[in-house]
Formats: structure tokens, C-alpha cells, sequence
């Protein structure tokens, strides 16, 4: 396995870690009673996210394009590598959400009164912040873990419509390099179609997920749902990606053959 293989997979696992970890923000959010300055803070983490995502590609092409000197035929294993490290993220992601929820809290906190993103970090850097961190590291509780049954009210339509947008965004640019194997001569207009496949996952998300968490946190800053409610439902959110990652591994070769197809006729 190349440095550029493991650098790919060290990015994949700190964007999907960083994606999960943004389930907290509403609960931070709710508990703060600053929502709008909580979402501020946590998009300097979705930055960090994003420039990684960029170089995701570009690596991962490169190493295809130097395979297809060497006319391998495919190397289906890496892709499922890169894959897994999406699942080992979101997991890293879900056992740090309650250490994150205080970790923010704390952050929002010293923000609404210093109002200054650099006194913030150097909150965070000096001796005084690391000891926080130490003394806040928590494992999510057994008890609340133990709640987590299906039940009546289950969230079945978004718990489905967040495992499959995930499953969908995990493979869309994994599969658009992976049809380069399949059709090399259309290699570059099946890198493009990312886009497209990425937009139907961000549709969906954008339509059905994101507008029912935002109905549900009114509901809970209003008083109409309880907070240990909706961290339950959070929870589901949580699994729902977990196993969205999942799903992407028997997704990946079927959808990175339909992008080679629709690559030569597009």
C-alpha cells in the first residue's frame, strides 16, 4: 500500500468522523441556547472536512492512472479499504459524541463572551484547555445505549432515507475513479459524474433528513419534544450512518460499473 493510499485513508476516516460528529451540534445547540453560534464554531471543523475531501480525489486518480500504466486490470481491494475507513470513522465519531458535546459546549460558552475565534484556540492549546479535554473524555453510557429499541414511533422513513444518502455519498467518488478500470478510455467524464451522483445523495438529504432534524430542534427549544427524546432520535441518525457505510461496500462495484456504462453513452 502506497503513502498516498494511507494519506487517502487517513483523510476519509477524519471526514467521516468530523460528518458524524455534526449530529452533536443540534444537541449542543439545544443545550446552550445557541444554536446559530454553535453551528458557526463547528463549521471551522467542516472546513478541515472539506479541504480534505478535495484532495481525496486527485489521489485516489493518481493512483489509478499509474495502475493503468502497469495495465493492472483493477485494485478493487484498496477502494474497499478506503471504504471501511469510512465505517471505522463514523464509529470514532459516534463513541466521541459525548466528549465533543462538552468539548463544544465549552467552546460556545467562551465564545459568547470573548466573541474571538483566536483567544478560542488558545483556550484550546494552553495547559488549562488540555486538562478540560482529559477530564470531559466520556464513552456514550451503557444505559442510554440500552434505550436504543425499535419501537412504534421508530423513525423508519429517515432512518432508511439517511442510510441510503449516506451509502450514496460514500461511494460517489470511489466509484466514479474505480470506472476508470472499467472503461479507461472514458476515465475522465466518469470522474466527473461524481457530481451528479453526489447532488441526488445531497437532494435527498436536503428534501426529507435536514428538514425534519431542524422541525424536531424547534420542537425541543420550544418544549414540545424532550431533550432525551431527541438525543434518542440522534442516535438513530447516528446508526443510520454507520450502516449507510455498510451498505456502500455492496453498492460500490455495481454503481462503479452503471458510471462506466453511463460514461460511454453520456
Amino acid at each position: 500500500m502506497t503513502t498516498q493510499i494511507i494519506f487517502v485513508l487517513i483523510l476519509t476516516l477524519l471526514i467521516n468522523l468530523i460528518t458524524t460528529l455534526s449530529y452533536a451540534v443540534r444537541i449542543v445547540g439545544v443545550r446552550t441556547g445557541r444554536i446559530a453560534i454553535t453551528f458557526s464554531l463547528f463549521n471551522i471543523l467542516v472546513l478541515l472536512s472539506r479541504t480534505a475531501n478535495t484532495l481525496q480525489a486527485p489521489l485516489l486518480a493518481k493512483t489509478v492512472e499509474q495502475d493503468l500504466q502497469l495495465q493492472v486490470a483493477s485494485n478493487t481491494l484498496i477502494f474497499r479499504y478506503i471504504i471501511l475507513s469510512c465505517t471505522v470513522g463514523s464509529v470514532l465519531g459516534a463513541f466521541l459524541i459525548p466528549t465533543f458535546q462538552r468539548l463544544l459546549s465549552r467552546a460556545v460558552v467562551h465564545f459568547s463572551v470573548h466573541k474571538s475565534i483566536p483567544k478560542l484556540f488558545y483556550l484550546g492549546l494552553s495547559g488549562a484547555g488540555m486538562q478540560f479535554v482529559k477530564e470531559n473524555l466520556k464513552m456514550p453510557a451503557k444505559e442510554h445505549l440500552l434505550e436504543l429499541r425499535v419501537k412504534e414511533r421508530f423513525p423508519w422513513r429517515i432512518f432508511f432515507y439517511n442510510l441510503l444518502a449516506t451509502a450514496i455519498i460514500t461511494i460517489a467518488v470511489l466509484s466514479c475513479v474505480y470506472a476508470a478500470y472499467l472503461n479507461p478510455e472514458y476515465r475522465t467524464t466518469a470522474s466527473n459524474l461524481s457530481g451528479v451522483i453526489n447532488g441526488l445523495a445531497t437532494v435527498l438529504m436536503a428534501l426529507f433528513i435536514d428538514p425534519h432534524l431542524s422541525i424536531l430542534t424547534d420542537e425541543v427549544v420550544l418544549g414540545k419534544v424532550a431533550e432525551s427524546s431527541f438525543r434518542k432520535y440522534i442516535s438513530y441518525m447516528v446508526i443510520a450512518r454507520i450502516g449507510g457505510t455498510l451498505l456502500a461496500q455492496a453498492l460500490f462495484l455495481p454503481c462503479a460499473q452503471l458510471i462506466a456504462l453511463l460514461a460511454e453513452k453520456v
